[in-house]
């Protein structure tokens, strides 16, 4: 054993969660990471991770940026409030951008790809449940600079680039609490066209129903 795995194996076992949706890929982080910490659950799906995540109350989540039904983010913005204590670590094979910046936007400790060695990974895992921010090198300056920008340059936010000025509208309302027929009355559209509306943003951002979008609209500030 080098000095670094003895290191790993003397300190405190953390209590880790995997969230990704390929099997073979869960295997083999489980396999590698069993020698320094504890793999206490793992989830295929956003739902299934939400509420395995709740009940398990890890110290680290390792999150998948993208699955089927939402991936990280989805998974980030239901538990980060109501869990504070348990911290996410994103895994991805994407070096993209707007990957990076979303899922620290969204709450996430670090973002790392799955190139990382066993060994970085597992110190990586470490430095977030301290409370520390861990990057892959090459994906700290995405970071950096989106955070530098100026405060009145709003940094991409990819989500929200795909709702169109109406359905922007509708959700704004939506989240302030208004009823279907208000929000109608107060855009002057059938109360149709504002369930189309909201049908079509929560299409868009993959959610299932309004007290999901209100939250994601107070995250954002549009309220």
């Amino acid at each position: 054993m080098d000095e670094t795995a003895a290191a790993l194996a003397d300190q405190r076992r953390l209590r880790v969660f995997l969230v990704d949706d390929h099997a073979m890929f869960r295997a083999g982080v489980r396999a590698e990471l069993g020698v320094h910490v504890d793999v206490v659950g793992e989830a295929s799906t956003v739902a299934d991770a939400v509420s395995r995540i709740a009940a398990l109350e890890p110290d680290v989540v390792l999150l998948d940026v993208h699955m089927p039904d939402g991936g990280g983010r989805a998974v980030l913005e239901a538990l980060r409030r109501s869990h504070p204590n348990v911290r996410f670590l994103a895994l991805s094979v994407s070096d993209a951008a707007e990957d990076v910046i979303g899922l620290i936007r969204a709450g996430a400790r670090g973002y790392v790809t799955k190139t990382i060695s066993p060994e970085e990974l597992t110190a990586a895992i470490r430095r977030v449940a301290d409370g520390d921010a861990v990057f892959s090198p090459r994906l700290a300056g995405f970071v950096l600079d989106a955070f530098a920008a100026r405060p009145d340059t709003p940094v991409a936010d990819p989500e929200l680039d795909q709702l169109t000025n109406r359905e922007r509208e509708v959700l704004r309302l939506l989240a302030r609490g208004y009823a279907y027929k208000e929000i109608a009355k107060e855009l002057f559209i059938s109360i149709k066209t504002v369930e189309t509306h909201v049908s079509n943003v929560l299409r868009k951002l993959q959610m299932s129903n309004r007290y999901e979008l209100s939250r994601w609209a107070a995250d954002r500030r549009l309220v």
